[in-house]
């Protein structure tokens, strides 16, 4: 079991520190102000309601999805409605909305390009992780 933890620590720590690199990088060249940490930064009033909206609509699927798939047999469960799946969807989801309010109301039109990209960087690597079986560390 402790090896399972060096290795999702490794994992994991390699990831920071590629995203941290991307981050300073892109952060000077498209001239983007880094953001608080710990908060969310809403672009407008628009964007925190469409997030808020997301939100609840998330709460509201795991809620459903716990009490159809409680009742099904634990390898028979619907795979869309797992809960890393919806996490995985509404992060997606969330930081789509943030790109486009981005795009039409940001002061600087850079901020959009570095979500993009943040997110693209996410998401390339979160396939990369599983199709690869955490690139071998784990199969």
């Amino acid at each position: 079991m402790s090896e399972f933890f060096a290795k999702l620590i490794l994992v994991s720590s390699i990831y920071g520190l590629f995203l941290f690199l991307i981050n300073k990088f892109f952060r000077k060249w498209l001239n983007v102000e880094k953001k608080k940490k710990f908060s969310y930064n809403y672009v407008n009033d628009k964007h925190k309601k469409i997030d808020w909206t997301l939100r609840i609509i998330f709460i509201f699927f795991l809620f459903i999805s716990f009490f159809i798939n409680v009742n099904r047999e634990p390898l028979n469960h619907i795979w869309f409605l797992e809960t890393h799946i919806l996490f995985f969807v509404v992060i997606v989801l969330t930081e789509i909305v943030r790109v486009i309010m981005e795009k039409r109301y940001a002061e600087n039109k850079n901020d959009y390009l570095f979500s993009a990209i943040q997110l693209m960087v996410t998401l390339i690597f979160l396939l990369l992780l599983f199709s690869t079986n955490f690139f071998g560390l784990f199969g």
